[in-house]
C-alpha cells in the first residue's frame, strides 16, 4: 500500500501537553476506525510548529478526507517514493 508523509502547519503545537496530544490521537483514531482498514496511521513527529505524519492509504484523497473529518490541517501530502537509511550505503 502506498505510504504518505502529511505536513500539518500547527503553530505552537510543540507546546501541547501529553493530554492534548492524547486527545488529538484519540480523535484521529476514531476517524480512522470510521474510514475503515484501507487507511493506517503509522506514526507522527511533533515539532515546534508542525506535525509530520506517516500514513498508509491507497490515495491522497482518503488522507484528505481523514484530515477534514478529524479537523486537522493537511497542508502538504507527499507520496513516499523510496525509504533510505544508513544501510542503503552498504
Amino acid at each position: 500500500m502506498p505510504q504518505f508523509v502529511i505536513e500539518r502547519d500547527m503553530p505552537e503545537v510543540g507546546k501541547l501537553g501529553r493530554d492534548d496530544l492524547r486527545g488529538a490521537s484519540q480523535t484521529s483514531c476514531n476517524v480512522l476506525r470510521d474510514l475503515g482498514p484501507e487507511i493506517q496511521w503509522v506514526h507522527s513527529y511533533v515539532t515546534d510548529d508542525k506535525i509530520y505524519c506517516v500514513y498508509r492509504a491507497p490515495n491522497a484523497e482518503l488522507i484528505r478526507k481523514h484530515a477534514e473529518t478529524a479537523g486537522f490541517p493537511a497542508n502538504r501530502i507527499s507520496e513516499v517514493r523510496a525509504i533510505i537509511d544508513p544501510t542503503t550505503a552498504e
